[in-house]
């Protein structure tokens, strides 16, 4: 398989889990305290379906690890909530559905400051049309390897809001989302990482300290 050799130099990379009290759901809870935070993570396209583990083979990119994955975003100070999308779901209509949710939250009482969007690619896209429908509250967004439709001609309107946090690979087309960082002119911060393990868009496959890391830290820096 190509890039497998990358690939299995980086195992020793991969998050180690452990036995916590972090919280994963797929979808918000009934009851909820003010003081709660939340995160929403949106997978990649590949993941849309019956399977949480499928592998992309074209590219040579690998299994895609869609529980390991929430395991290491997950944390003892918020609740994550990862949806396993049908497959074929409308970008557009899902993040509608996020839309409702975050405002739901915040109706009950959750500050919009701990209510943070996480995305990557095909699930970066959703998040950034998501912060957009939700700019009057600013939550956090965080963009993996995902601004490629979000800077498309025909979607210029399109703007994040709030904190913003950017991690592209060096080897991915997908690229840096300096685009959108420049259009979205009412972000409270916009900050970019560029990571460089060799694995293209597969990078984010798995739960690599890379990326995974400096995710979290600015998750829980942002929701203090």
């Amino acid at each position: 398989m190509k890039n497998s050799s990358l690939i299995l130099s980086l195992f020793g990379a991969i998050v180690s889990f452990y036995t916590s009290a972090a919280t994963i759901l797929d979808a918000i809870p009934e009851s909820v305290a003010a003081n709660d935070k939340f995160v929403f993570y949106s997978h990649g396209y590949i993941v849309e379906g019956d399977n949480p583990k499928p592998v992309e083979t074209k590219n040579g990119w690998g299994e895609y690890d869609f529980p390991a994955v929430k395991q290491a975003l997950a944390d003892d100070s918020y609740t994550l909530i990862a949806h396993h999308r049908a497959k074929n779901t409308d970008p557009f209509d899902y993040a509608y559905e996020l839309n409702r949710q975050v405002r739901t939250l915040v109706a009950k009482g959750v500050k919009p400051e701990h209510i943070t969007l996480v995305g990557f690619s095909r699930g970066a896209f959703i998040t950034g049309l998501a912060s957009d429908k939700l700019s009057d509250l600013a939550v956090n967004t965080v963009i993996l390897a995902g601004c490629g439709r979000l800077i498309w001609k025909k979607h210029t309107d399109i703007k994040v809001y709030g904190h913003v946090l950017s991690i592209y690979e060096k080897s991915d087309k997908s690229g840096s989302c300096a685009d959108l960082d420049k259009k979205s002119t009412q972000t409270r911060s916009f900050e970019e990482i560029e990571i460089n393990t060799g694995l293209s868009h597969g990078a984010f496959y798995r739960p690599v300290k890379v990326w995974v890391e400096p995710v979290k830290a600015w998750i829980k820096a942002r929701m203090t």
